[in-house]
C-alpha cells in the first residue's frame, strides 16, 4: 500500500514539475548573461605592484551561447583576462584603486571571440570594482 502512494506521488510531481520548468527556459528573445565574480587584476604602475582590484564582469551572449556552454569556458577567459592584465595593465593613471573598465572590456571581447567563438559574447560590463586596499597615487 505504501509503494502505492510513494509511486502515485512521485508521478503527480512529476507532472507538477514538468511545466514549471518549461516556464523557467528562457524565451528566444531574452538577453542572457553570465556572471563572473571576483577577478582580481593587478595595478601595475612603474614595472611594481602598487594594489590589486577585484572586479565582477557580466558577459551578455549573443549568438547560439547559453550559460550552460559559456559556464565550460569562463576558466579560460579568466585566465586570459588575467594574463591581459599582467601583460599591459587596465591602469587608471591618477587612482590605483580601479581599472579601466573600456579596456578590461575590449581585452575581454578579443580574448572571447578567439576561445568562445565570434559574436557569442556581445558586451561585457564591469559590474563592480573592490580595491584590496586604498591607496593615495604617489608621485615617484
Amino acid at each position: 500500500m505504501r509503494r502505492r502512494d510513494l509511486v502515485a506521488t512521485a508521478a503527480v510531481l512529476a507532472a507538477v514539475a514538468r511545466p514549471v520548468l518549461a516556464e523557467e527556459a528562457p524565451a528566444a528573445g531574452q538577453n542572457l548573461n553570465l556572471n563572473m565574480p571576483g577577478i582580481g587584476l593587478p595595478v601595475i604602475v612603474g614595472g611594481r605592484l602598487r594594489n590589486y582590484v577585484f572586479v565582477s564582469l557580466r558577459l551578455h551572449l549573443g549568438g547560439a551561447a547559453t550559460p550552460q556552454t559559456m559556464r565550460a569556458k569562463e576558466a579560460f577567459l579568466r585566465d586570459a583576462l588575467v594574463r591581459a592584465a599582467h601583460r599591459t595593465p587596465f591602469v587608471v593613471a591618477d587612482d590605483w584603486n580601479r581599472i579601466d573598465t573600456a579596456a578590461v572590456s575590449a581585452s575581454l571581447m578579443r580574448s572571447a571571440a578567439t576561445i568562445a567563438g565570434r559574436g557569442l559574447v556581445t558586451r561585457v560590463e564591469v559590474v563592480t570594482q573592490a580595491p584590496r586596499q586604498r591607496i593615495r597615487v604617489v608621485a615617484d
